[in-house]
């Protein structure tokens, strides 16, 4: 499992910034597809998300370098049927402790060490939409 965490707000620009790094990763792995299992956040529905995705899916298509990106979106109000769902409840109860609030760096740490991966650097909100 991959994580990247954001500093700041996870919008539009972040969201692409993720999708253009783990197509880079997954391609460099021989991959060529990936399936985007995605709820209705605005940041996931975005005009500017679609747009570079469907860009970027013509520019495999036309043999750049990447996987081609395919999004399913889940119907809204249904958490039941977000894959992801229970993995967060999982990592959230191994990484809290009722007795006090954690340091932003020690959270982070713990999440990464909870589900297996490598530590990241964070992804950034660009300046403009602060």
């Amino acid at each position: 499992m991959w994580l990247r965490f954001v500093t700041g707000r996870p919008v539009s620009a972040v969201t692409i910034a993720f999708l253009a790094w783990c197509s880079a990763r997954l391609a460099a792995q021989g991959f060529t597809a990936l399936l985007l299992i995605w709820d209705n956040a605005s940041w996931h529905r975005s005009q500017a998300v679609r747009r570079w995705i469907r860009q970027h899916n013509q520019q495999v298509k036309r043999g750049a370098t990447g996987v081609r990106l395919v999004v399913c979106h889940l119907p809204s109000k249904s958490p039941w049927l977000n894959p992801i769902e229970p993995k967060w409840v999982h990592g959230k109860r191994a990484v809290s402790e009722p007795d006090r609030l954690l340091s932003a760096n020690e959270l982070e740490a713990r999440v990464y060490a909870s589900y297996g991966s490598e530590s990241e650097t964070h992804l950034v909100m660009p300046k403009k939409v602060a």
